[in-house]
C-alpha cells in the first residue's frame, strides 16, 4: 500500500484549465482534485508553492538514456534508462528498440519481464516499441542497414507469440512487401502498428491506415514527402498524415530535429489532441556531450553527440536525440511557441490515448494512476510521484 498524500497551493493542469487547487492521492490512485479545500486526514503534505501540479509525462519513443540503452540487454541498463527519464517527469514509457538481427530482438523482449519485475524507481513500462527492422533502406537514418529486411512472417510470428502481452507497437514501412499481413498480425494482438522510416506515397500510406498504421513515427524524420516519378510530383507520408483525421504522428520536440516553423505548421494542422511529443532519446541523455553509441553497447553504432543532438560521425543524419520529456514541454512552449495546457497534453493525454492506456493515466481525474509532476515556470522538475510513490521531492 503506498502512502496517503495531498498536494497542496497547486496550479492544476486539467485536462480543460489551470485552476488553483489540490489533490489527493491515495493507494496509488487520484482520489480527489479540485480548487476546494479537502479533509485529508493522514496524509503526507507536498506544498507545491504556486507551481504547476501536471499528469506525469509518458514518452511512447524512447531508447536510453544516463549512459544505457535498452539494446544494452540487461536489467540493469533498462533500470538506468527508465530511472533517469523519471527524474526528468517521465512517468511511463515504451521502452524502443533499433533495427537488429532476430536474436538480439527475442533478447531484448525477454529482459522487459526481468526489469519490470525490478523496477521500484523509474517510470512505469507499459509495453514495448519495436522499431524495425521493416524498413525503406532509403529512410533508414542512423539505422543499420545491415539489419533492414522485409517483414516475413517466419520471423515476426514467432515473436509475436513469445513476447505475447509485451509489444505495445510495431514501428515500420509500410510500402514494403508482406506488409498488409503483418498489420494484421499487430492488429489481430491489439499492438499499433506505426510508419516509420518509410518512403511510402500518398495512396500507400492511405492504404496502410485502413490496415491500422494509424500513427506515425518521429515525423519529418525518416518520413516520406513530396517527391518527383517520372517528371511528375506524388505526396508522401507527410501529406497523409495531414488529410486523414484520424491520423496521429510524433514530434521530437527538442529544438533540433525540427526547426520552430515545421512545429507550428504540424500544431496548426494537426492539433494537440493528434500529436504526441517523443524524446527517441539514445543512451547519452542526461550525459555530458561527446562521443557515444546508438543501439546496444556489443553490436551499437558509434555517434556523437554535439549541439544538443546525436548524429553519425559524418555528420549526415541524426542519431536520435539526447532529450528527457521536460526539455520537449519547455521547447514546445518557447520554440514551437505551444500553450502551456495544450503542451502538457501533447506530453500525456494525447500519447495516452494513442497507446490505449487513457483509462488509467494521462489526466488529473479522479481513479487515475497517481502520477504526478510538479514543475516551475521553467519546466524544473520539482517533484515526481510515479503510482503514489515519491520519486523526487525538491520542495
Amino acid at each position: 500500500m503506498t502512502k496517503r498524500i495531498k498536494i497542496i497551493n497547486g496550479r492544476l493542469l486539467t485536462p480543460t484549465r489551470i485552476i488553483p487547487g489540490e489533490v489527493c492521492l491515495a493507494d496509488g490512485k487520484i482520489c480527489e482534485v479540485g480548487g476546494d479545500r479537502v479533509d485529508f486526514p493522514g496524509a503526507e503534505v507536498i506544498d507545491a508553492r504556486g507551481h504547476y501540479v501536471s499528469p506525469g509525462f509518458i514518452d511512447l519513443h524512447v531508447h536510453g538514456a544516463g549512459g544505457a540503452d535498452f539494446m544494452d540487454g540487461t536489467a540493469a541498463a533498462w533500470l538506468t534508462v527508465v530511472e533517469t527519464h523519471a527524474q526528468h517527469g517521465t512517468t511511463t514509457l515504451f521502452p524502443t528498440t533499433v533495427a537488429a538481427t532476430a536474436e538480439e530482438t527475442r533478447h531484448t523482449c525477454a529482459v522487459y519481464r526481468e526489469a519490470a519485475a525490478a523496477n521500484t524507481r523509474g517510470a512505469t513500462m507499459a509495453g514495448l516499441h519495436l522499431e524495425g527492422p521493416y524498413f525503406a533502406m532509403n529512410q533508414r537514418g542512423a539505422q543499420d542497414p545491415n539489419h533492414i529486411r522485409n517483414p516475413h512472417p517466419d520471423e515476426y510470428l514467432p515473436l509475436l507469440e513469445e513476447a505475447s502481452g509485451l509489444i505495445a507497437r510495431w514501428s515500420a514501412a509500410p510500402e514494403l512487401e508482406g506488409s498488409k499481413a503483418f498489420a494484421g498480425a499487430l492488429t489481430a494482438r491489439g499492438i499499433l502498428p506505426a510508419m516509420g522510416h518509410t518512403d511510402a506515397l500518398f495512396d500507400e500510406a492511405l492504404e496502410a491506415f485502413d490496415w491500422g498504421f494509424t500513427h506515425v513515427t518521429h515525423f519529418y524524420s525518416c518520413t516520406s514527402t513530396i517527391t518527383r516519378r517520372n517528371a511528375r510530383r506524388y505526396a508522401g507520408v507527410v501529406e497523409a498524415a495531414y488529410l486523414t483525421p484520424g491520423m496521429t504522428v510524433e514530434l521530437i520536440a527538442d529544438g533540433v530535429h525540427l526547426p520552430a516553423p515545421l512545429l507550428q505548421l504540424v500544431y496548426q494542422i494537426k492539433g494537440p489532441e493528434h500529436i504526441a511529443l517523443v524524446t527517441d532519446a539514445m543512451r547519452a541523455a542526461g550525459m555530458p556531450e561527446g562521443p557515444s553509441i546508438i543501439g546496444s553497447l556489443t553490436h551499437g553504432r558509434p555517434v556523437i553527440v554535439e549541439d544538443g543532438v546525436a548524429k553519425l560521425p559524418d555528420r549526415s543524419v541524426f542519431a536520435g536525440s539526447v532529450a528527457t520529456t521536460d526539455r520537449l514541454v519547455r521547447t514546445g512552449i518557447s520554440v514551437g511557441k505551444f500553450p502551456l495546457l495544450q503542451t502538457v497534453q501533447m506530453a500525456t493525454a494525447t500519447p495516452a490515448r494513442i497507446m490505449g492506456i487513457d483509462r488509467h493515466k494521462g489526466s488529473l481525474a479522479r481513479g487515475k494512476d497517481a502520477d504526478i509532476v510538479i514543475f516551475d515556470e521553467s519546466v524544473n522538475m520539482q517533484t515526481v510521484i510515479i503510482n503514489g510513490n515519491i520519486i523526487l521531492n525538491k520542495l
